[in-house]
Protein backbone atom coordinates (compact mmCIF):
# COMPACT_ATOMS: atom_id res chain seq x y z
CA UNK A 1 0.00 0.00 0.00
CA UNK A 2 1.41 3.83 -0.97
CA UNK A 3 2.05 6.20 1.82
CA UNK A 4 -0.03 8.81 2.57
CA UNK A 5 0.36 11.86 0.55
CA UNK A 6 1.21 13.41 4.52
CA UNK A 7 4.16 11.35 5.38
CA UNK A 8 6.29 13.04 3.07
CA UNK A 9 5.37 16.75 2.94
CA UNK A 10 7.66 18.55 5.24
CA UNK A 11 6.44 19.28 8.34
CA UNK A 12 7.96 23.11 7.56
CA UNK A 13 5.32 23.59 4.92
CA UNK A 14 2.68 22.89 6.92
CA UNK A 15 4.15 24.79 10.29
CA UNK A 16 3.31 28.31 9.16
CA UNK A 17 -0.54 27.14 8.56
CA UNK A 18 -0.63 26.22 12.02
CA UNK A 19 0.47 29.39 13.19
CA UNK A 20 -1.52 31.32 10.60
CA UNK A 21 -5.11 29.07 12.19
CA UNK A 22 -3.91 30.21 15.78
CA UNK A 23 -3.44 33.73 14.92
CA UNK A 24 -6.48 34.18 13.39
CA UNK A 25 -7.97 33.15 16.42
CA UNK A 26 -5.56 35.37 18.71
CA UNK A 27 -3.26 33.00 19.80
CA UNK A 28 0.31 32.89 19.42
CA UNK A 29 3.30 31.04 17.32
CA UNK A 30 5.03 30.63 20.77
CA UNK A 31 2.10 28.60 22.02
CA UNK A 32 1.58 26.30 18.78
CA UNK A 33 5.48 25.83 19.85
CA UNK A 34 4.82 25.14 23.23
CA UNK A 35 2.01 22.24 21.89
CA UNK A 36 4.61 20.43 18.64
CA UNK A 37 7.05 20.30 22.29
CA UNK A 38 5.08 19.00 24.79
CA UNK A 39 3.60 16.22 21.90
CA UNK A 40 7.23 15.25 20.66
CA UNK A 41 9.82 16.10 23.21
CA UNK A 42 11.59 18.26 20.77
CA UNK A 43 13.46 21.64 22.54
CA UNK A 44 12.55 24.47 21.08
CA UNK A 45 16.18 24.73 19.01
CA UNK A 46 15.35 21.21 18.20
CA UNK A 47 12.12 22.24 16.88
CA UNK A 48 13.80 24.75 15.08
CA UNK A 49 16.71 22.44 13.09
CA UNK A 50 13.94 19.83 12.01
CA UNK A 51 11.86 23.18 9.96
CA UNK A 52 15.49 24.00 8.78
CA UNK A 53 16.21 20.87 7.54
CA UNK A 54 12.60 20.64 6.05
CA UNK A 55 12.00 17.36 7.53
CA UNK A 56 8.90 15.00 6.46
CA UNK A 57 6.07 14.33 8.59
CA UNK A 58 6.82 10.55 8.88
CA UNK A 59 10.69 11.45 10.04
CA UNK A 60 9.46 14.35 12.16
CA UNK A 61 7.78 11.68 14.69
CA UNK A 62 10.00 9.23 14.03
CA UNK A 63 13.43 11.23 14.81
CA UNK A 64 10.84 12.88 18.16
CA UNK A 65 12.74 12.68 21.64
CA UNK A 66 9.94 11.67 23.38
CA UNK A 67 6.69 11.34 22.72
CA UNK A 68 4.22 12.89 25.26
CA UNK A 69 3.01 9.52 27.04
CA UNK A 70 -0.47 11.71 27.77
CA UNK A 71 -1.41 11.94 24.00
CA UNK A 72 -3.41 9.32 24.60
CA UNK A 73 -5.76 11.26 26.34
CA UNK A 74 -6.85 13.28 23.12
CA UNK A 75 -9.99 12.60 22.18
CA UNK A 76 -12.14 13.85 19.41
CA UNK A 77 -12.87 14.07 15.56
CA UNK A 78 -10.13 15.23 13.01
CA UNK A 79 -11.02 15.91 9.32
CA UNK A 80 -14.20 13.49 10.22
CA UNK A 81 -11.98 10.74 12.21
CA UNK A 82 -12.12 9.66 16.11
CA UNK A 83 -8.27 10.63 16.34
CA UNK A 84 -7.92 7.95 19.31
CA UNK A 85 -9.63 4.88 16.67
CA UNK A 86 -6.81 5.99 14.12
CA UNK A 87 -4.63 2.54 14.31
CA UNK A 88 -1.59 3.87 12.04
CA UNK A 89 0.68 5.69 14.33
CA UNK A 90 2.55 8.27 12.33
CA UNK A 91 -1.19 9.06 10.88
CA UNK A 92 -2.37 9.33 14.70
CA UNK A 93 0.73 11.39 15.71
CA UNK A 94 -0.02 13.68 12.98
CA UNK A 95 -3.45 13.72 13.53
CA UNK A 96 -2.77 14.26 17.62
CA UNK A 97 -0.78 17.45 16.40
CA UNK A 98 -4.04 18.33 14.32
CA UNK A 99 -6.62 18.04 17.24
CA UNK A 100 -4.12 20.34 19.88
CA UNK A 101 -4.09 22.78 17.05
CA UNK A 102 -7.69 22.72 16.45
CA UNK A 103 -8.15 23.12 20.20
CA UNK A 104 -5.44 25.95 20.57
CA UNK A 105 -7.81 28.10 18.06
CA UNK A 106 -11.19 27.07 19.63
CA UNK A 107 -9.82 28.81 22.56
CA UNK A 108 -9.03 26.24 25.29
CA UNK A 109 -6.74 27.21 27.87
CA UNK A 110 -3.23 25.74 27.24
CA UNK A 111 -3.33 23.51 30.51
CA UNK A 112 -6.38 21.82 29.25
CA UNK A 113 -4.81 21.53 25.47
CA UNK A 114 -1.43 19.76 27.46
CA UNK A 115 -3.66 17.61 29.47
CA UNK A 116 -2.66 18.83 32.98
Amino acid sequence: MAKHKIYTMSFASVYPHYITKAEKKGRSKNEVDEIIRWLTGYSQEELEAQLEKQTDFENFFAEAPKLNPSRSLIKGVVCGVRVENIEEPTMQEIRYLDKLIDELAKGKSLEKILRK
